[in-house]
C-alpha cells in the first residue's frame, strides 16, 4: 500500500517550511503586545496571588472526598482569577483552559496512573503536553475537545521511548537496536517485549490499532513511523553532530517536530486535508523550535547540536535566531486562520500561548542574549524577567508541595462532575491485569 506520509512526501514539507522560516529573517519581532512597567508589576501581583492560594490549599489535609472536590475548585477559580488578571484572558477563554483543557491534563494522567503505578510525575506531564496539543488541534479539525484512547495512547508512547534514547547511559548501539524494534511494532509486527518498557509500548499501539485500524487508516500509521524515523536521525546527529552543517541541523529539527504534531492531527481526527496538512507540521516545528532554545543550557551540556546551542557554543548571541523564531511564529498563526474551524477564543489563546513559550524561554536563557535584545524581549512579557527567574527558582525549591498538588488533581472523585470522562478502555485495562510487566507475544 502506498504510503501517504511516506518521507519523500516529509522531506518536501520540511523544504516547504525551511522557506517559511528563511523569510521570517527581520531585525526585530513583527507583533506582540508590550507591557509597561506598571501594567508587570500587577501582573506579578496576581501570580503571586494564584501562588500563595496554591500553597495554602495544598498544606492542608482533605478529611473526605468533599473536601477534595472543594480544594480542587478553589484552586480552579485561582486559575482562573489569575488568567483574567495577569494574562488579559476574556471569560470565554479562561472558560476553555479550565473547562476543556485542564481536564485532559487530569484524564490523561488518572488514566497514565491505572496503565503504569510507576510512571514519574515529570513523565506525566511530558504525555500531558502532548495531549493538550493534540486535543488543541481537534477544534481547528472540526471535533469536539474530547481526550480519546489513541490520543492517551500516543501521549504516552513518548515518555517510555524518548526517556530511553536521551539517557546518556545508553549506548547509542543499544539506542538503535531497541528503534529497529520499535519501529517493527510501528509496521505491525508484534515482536516479543524483551522487558517492561517494551512491553508497555507494544499495548500502547495496540490502543491506537483498536481506535484506527491499520486497513482503514495507514495514513496514521505512516505519521507515526515517520516521527519514528526522525527520532532515529537524531539519535545518528548527536555520534556526528561536529559535521552536520546549520542547514542539515534545521531539517532535522523541522522533520522531526513537524513530523510528531503531523501524528497528533492524524490521531485526532484520522484524516487531514491539505491545509490542515501543512498547518499541523508548520506548528510541530514551531513547538520543536521553541523547546531547542528553552533546552539551550542543557543541549550544550550533552553535545546535542541544534539551531540555538551551536549559535551559543560559537559565542553569538541568540538574538536574531529568537526574533525569527517569533516572526515564524506569527506566519504559523496565519497559516491556522486559514482554517475555517475553531473559534477566534482558541486560536487566539494558542497564538499567545506560541510567544510565551518563546519569551519566557528567552528570560530562562537570558546570558545567551544581548542587553539591548533582553530589554526589547522583556517589554513583550507581562512579567520582568528577574521576576520569573525568581518564582522559577521558588517553584523548584517546593517540589514536595507541588507533587501534592499533582496527586490532590489525580484524586478520582467519581461523584465530581467533569466535562470529560475516562475513554472506554475496558479491554486494555484486562489486557493489563497482569502488570504492566507482561510480556505481549500474541
Amino acid at each position: 500500500m502506498q504510503q501517504l506520509y511516506s518521507w519523500s512526501w516529509i522531506e518536501a514539507q520540511v523544504a516547504q517550511t525551511i522557506e517559511v522560516w528563511k523569510g521570517c529573517a527581520s531585525n526585530s519581532a513583527r507583533s506582540g503586545p508590550r507591557y509597561t512597567a506598571n501594567e508587570q508589576e500587577v501582573r506579578e501581583a496576581a501570580y503571586d496571588e494564584a501562588l500563595a492560594t496554591v500553597e495554602r490549599e495544598i498544606k492542608k489535609t482533605p478529611r473526605n472526598r468533599a473536601d477534595r472536590i472543594a480544594t480542587q475548585d478553589r484552586l480552579i477559580a485561582s486559575f482562573g482569577r489569575f488568567s483574567a488578571s495577569a494574562l488579559d484572558l476574556n471569560p470565554a477563554a479562561v472558560e476553555l483552559l479550565t473547562k476543556d483543557f485542564l481536564p485532559v491534563g487530569t484524564t490523561l494522567a488518572q488514566w497514565a496512573r491505572r496503565f503504569d503505578a510507576n510512571l514519574s510525575m515529570a513523565d506525566i506531564i511530558q504525555a500531558c503536553r502532548n495531549a493538550w496539543t493534540a486535543c488543541g488541534l481537534q477544534p481547528l479539525l472540526g471535533e469536539p475537545v474530547k481526550i480519546t484512547p489513541s490520543i492517551l495512547g500516543y501521549s504516552l508512547l513518548y515518555p517510555y521511548s524518548d526517556n530511553y534514547l536521551d539517557r546518556e547511559d545508553i549506548s547509542a548501539e543499544a539506542k538503535l537496536s531497541f528503534s529497529e524494534r520499535f519501529q517493527r511494532r510501528l509496521r505491525g509486527d508484534i515482536p516479543v517485549a524483551q522487558n517492561d518498557r517494551e512491553a508497555a509500548l507494544w499495548r500502547l499501539v495496540s490502543v491506537i490499532e483498536a481506535q484506527y485500524p491499520r486497513a482503514r487508516y495507514a495514513a496514521v500509521f505512516d505519521c507515526l513511523l515517520a516521527i519514528h524515523r526522525a527520532q532515529e536521525e537524531s539519535i545518528a546527529q548527536l555520534a556526528s553532530s561536529s559535521q552536520c552543517s546549520d542547514d542539515e541541523v534545521l531539517r532535522m529539527s523541522c522533520a522531526k517536530g513537524g513530523s510528531s504534531v503531523l501524528a497528533d492531527a492524524c490521531l485526532a481526527r484520522g484524516w487531514l486535508d491539505e491545509e490542515q496538512r501543512r498547518f499541523s507540521f508548520e506548528w510541530g516545528v514551531l513547538l520543536q523550535l521553541g523547546d531547542d532554545l528553552q533546552d539551550v543550557r542543557e543541549d550544550l551540556r550533552r553535545g546535542s547540536v541544534t539551531l540555538f546551542s551551536r549559535a551559543a557554543a560559537q559565542g553569538q548571541p541568540l538574538d536574531r535566531l529568537a526574533i525569527r523564531l517569533l516572526n515564524f511564529s506569527e506566519a504559523v498563526g496565519a497559516r491556522m486562520d486559514l482554517l475555517p474551524d475553531g473559534t477566534s477564543t482558541l486560536k487566539g489563546l494558542l497564538k499567545m500561548s506560541w510567544r510565551s513559550l518563546i519569551v519566557r524561554a528567552v528570560a530562562d536563557s537570558h546570558e545567551f542574549f544581548s542587553p539591548e535584545f533582553l530589554k526589547e524581549a522583556e517589554s513583550r512579557s507581562p512579567f520582568r524577567f528577574e521576576f520569573l527567574r525568581a518564582r522559577q527558582q521558588r517553584l523548584t525549591s517546593r517540589q514536595g508541595l507541588y507533587a501534592k498538588l499533582f496527586d490532590a488533581f489525580l484524586e478520582e472523585c467519581d461523584d465530581h462532575d467533569t466535562s470529560l470522562s475516562l475513554p472506554d478502555c475496558s479491554n486494555l485495562y484486562r489486557e493489563l491485569e497482569n502488570g504492566p510487566g507482561a510480556v505481549v507475544t500474541e
